[in-house]
């Protein structure tokens, strides 16, 4: 494996049912501008589908990859090395850290229609945050994947 290849690599996409609502509200953009003409219920179909589309995309375009011995998750690039141990946290746990047991200090890439986590201490002692808090689809390969790289 080349050094620059991913070991792990994830973006958080999101669900199918978001897609639908953008469709709706491109349909209420129409109704909207109907009273305006054909025309003009049109170009609210096209603008509000687009504006919602963007929306959606964006928000579901947060990558996490594990490459070149650095956790990247959405802008946040962290060397391994100032990373702990690494705790596959199930849907109510991952609730528990995204909420009641959540640090205001923490660095967290959360989606909530992701029900799965992995909550990764940090180590370095001149970082005050003390933990990466990332929703995943697949926790087990994340940690993996870290690991992997800390074995190498």
């Amino acid at each position: 494996m080349q050094p620059s290849a991913p070991q792990y690599a994830e973006r958080l996409t999101a669900p199918r049912s978001w897609w639908a609502i953008t469709a709706l509200v491109g349909v209420s953009g129409a109704l909207v501008l109907l009273p305006l003409g054909t025309l003009a219920s049109l170009g609210g179909l096209i603008a509000a589908s687009a504006l919602a589309g963007a929306l959606v995309s964006s928000y579901g375009s947060a990558r996490i990859r594990v490459v070149s011995g650095s956790l990247v998750a959405g802008e946040a690039r962290i060397p391994v090395s100032a990373l702990g141990d690494a705790q596959v946290l199930d849907a109510q746990e991952a609730r528990a850290w995204r909420s009641y047991k959540a640090d205001p200090r923490a660095f967290m890439l959360l989606r909530s229609y992701i029900p799965t986590a992995v909550r990764i201490e940090v180590t370095d002692p001149a970082d005050p945050t003390p933990y990466v808090y990332l929703s995943t689809r697949d926790p087990k390969a994340l940690v993996a994947a870290l690991e992997g790289v800390r074995t190498a």
